[in-house]
């Protein structure tokens, strides 16, 4: 049975987890969601992206009676692709927003931490609760949350195990926008969508000029900056972008 699939309309893929009752994100899914980021990353009709686990719930976490059968071995061979799971999700170089229902805990809270944005329901629930297991957040948990929400905050989080309601996520900056439950994936595609029909290559080169520069110091970020801003000088985009600035004004040119 498909257990994450990726659905594609005007512009904007939607990674969609279904795998009831609690979209447990087991090795099935972790390697399909790998080969789904690679696919949206590639695709030209995908301009834009959204993680979706469904109306009632995110993603609850790992799928733990999986885990408790592997040993020490085995997970020193498996954390590997875990990671790489997901940061080929954070790698995707197109706007990703995750559309947040219900529990995001553990790989959940992980997978959400990905997207660029976080559109949660008001009703949502996240958290990195692995310590409760004798763990700690093996798919990126305590390198993005500490960047995202800083190391106390983070700290806080990961060494309690407890979980956050949205108005406290919101507050934490762990989530970006709180809408009702029924409107999350509207919300998520409205977002989305606006995006898909802006410069693909701008776009990207502002995702990858602020996360590569996240990971060094200031100079090399400006150096990143710098040749990213030169090089969309060659770019349709650009010739399009402000041909239509001088001709009619601002915010009217189309990219599509």
């Amino acid at each position: 049975m498909t257990t994450v699939a990726l659905e594609v309309s005007e512009g904007v893929g939607t990674i969609r987890l279904d795998r009831p009752p609690m979209n447990a994100l087991d090795i099935a899914i972790q390697d399909r969601l790998h080969e789904l980021a690679e696919e949206a990353t590639r695709r030209d009709d995908v301009r834009a992206v959204i993680l979706y686990g469904g109306e009632k719930v995110f993603a609850a976490g790992a799928d733990i009676k999986e885990m408790q059968e592997m040993d020490h071995a085995a997970m020193v061979v498996r954390s590997r692709a875990l990671q790489d799971s997901f940061t080929a999700v954070a790698r995707i170089p197109k706007p990703v927003v995750a559309a947040v229902t219900g529990y995001a805990l553990g790989g959940g809270c992980e997978l959400a931490l990905c997207a660029d944005f976080r559109i949660a329901a008001d009703n949502a629930t996240l958290g990195q609760p692995e310590i409760l297991l004798g763990l700690i957040p093996g798919a990126g948990g305590t390198q993005r949350l500490s960047r995202l929400i800083g190391p106390s905050k983070a700290k806080d989080l990961i060494f309690t195990g407890r979980m956050v309601k949205a108005e406290e996520a919101l507050a934490l900056g762990l989530v970006d926008r709180l809408v009702p439950a029924a409107e999350v994936y509207e919300q998520a595609r409205a977002w989305a969508a606006r995006l898909a029909r802006g410069p693909a290559l701008a776009l990207r080169a502002a995702k990858e000029s602020i996360d590569a520069g996240l990971e060094t110091d200031i100079g090399t970020g400006l150096a990143i900056e710098r040749n990213w801003f030169a090089g969309l000088f060659a770019t349709e985009d650009r010739e399009r972008g402000m041909r239509s600035f001088v001709e009619e004004g601002p915010g009217k040119a189309k990219f599509l």
